[in-house]
């Protein structure tokens, strides 16, 4: 379900924030974890294609006080 205008991006934080824990998990053993299917894998490299475009386009940008 696509988020709420009013709360995009509080929604967003906090699922990349999940992601970001759990981008590289290991096993037991240290060994990856293997996503839970094909297309999860692509999401998960797609997602770190977005992630540093997002970097390179905003990563300057400042805020204005109080707005973050």
């Amino acid at each position: 379900m696509a988020n709420m205008s009013y709360c995009r991006f509080e929604n967003t934080l906090d699922d990349l924030q999940d992601c970001f824990e759990h981008f590289d998990d290991r096993d037991d053993d240290g060994e990856p974890v293997r996503l839970s299917s094909e297309r999860e894998a692509r999401a998960r490299r797609r997602l770190l294609d977005l992630v540093c475009e997002f970097a390179a386009e905003f990563g300057g940008m400042e805020y204005s006080e109080g707005e973050d």
